[in-house]
């Protein structure tokens, strides 16, 4: 019976390869990207690309498991969730008061250590900030609060 149901659950993982969701990649908008717009300075232009645009923007870096199903489901729906909550690849597009709650929102999950998320950081060892990049990130979050959402 195990012998059985050890070769249903492998012959079900292996069809299950070939049912991939899309993967997220659009072109970069200049007129819409956050980095773009806001011209932060390269280290945090940097924090920005390694802990927050994977999830965060239309410009992920997917790593070699997310080529393995399920994690490839589990990897896209953190991408359409972190994507609804906040969307660097359309900073542009939102209203100065949304962009403002959005950065009040990133300074609050920042220095809570919400965000980066934990099981993000094992797996990208660039996305785990020490508390100086914290600051420095909040610090940029804080100055898109005090700007209306640009600087």
């Amino acid at each position: 019976m195990r012998r059985r149901l050890l070769l249903a659950a492998i012959v079900l993982l292996g069809a299950a390869q070939f049912i991939r969701p899309e993967r997220t990649a659009e072109p970069l908008d200049p007129a819409s990207d956050l980095i773009a717009l806001t011209t932060p300075s390269a280290e945090v232009e940097g924090l920005l690309r390694s802990a927050c645009y994977d999830c965060h923007s239309g410009q992920p870096r997917y790593p070699w498991y997310a080529a393995i199903t399920p994690v490839n489901w589990f990897l896209q729906h953190h991408i359409h969730e972190g994507r609804d909550q906040f969307d660097a690849s359309s900073w542009g597009r939102y209203p100065p008061d949304d962009r403002a709650h959005v950065a009040d929102e990133a300074v609050e999950m920042i220095r809570k250590e919400k965000m980066p998320l934990r099981p993000y950081t094992w797996t990208h060892g660039d996305a785990r900030l020490s508390p100086a990049q914290r600051e420095a990130l909040i610090g940029f979050f804080n100055g898109l609060v005090d700007q209306g959402g640009m600087h």
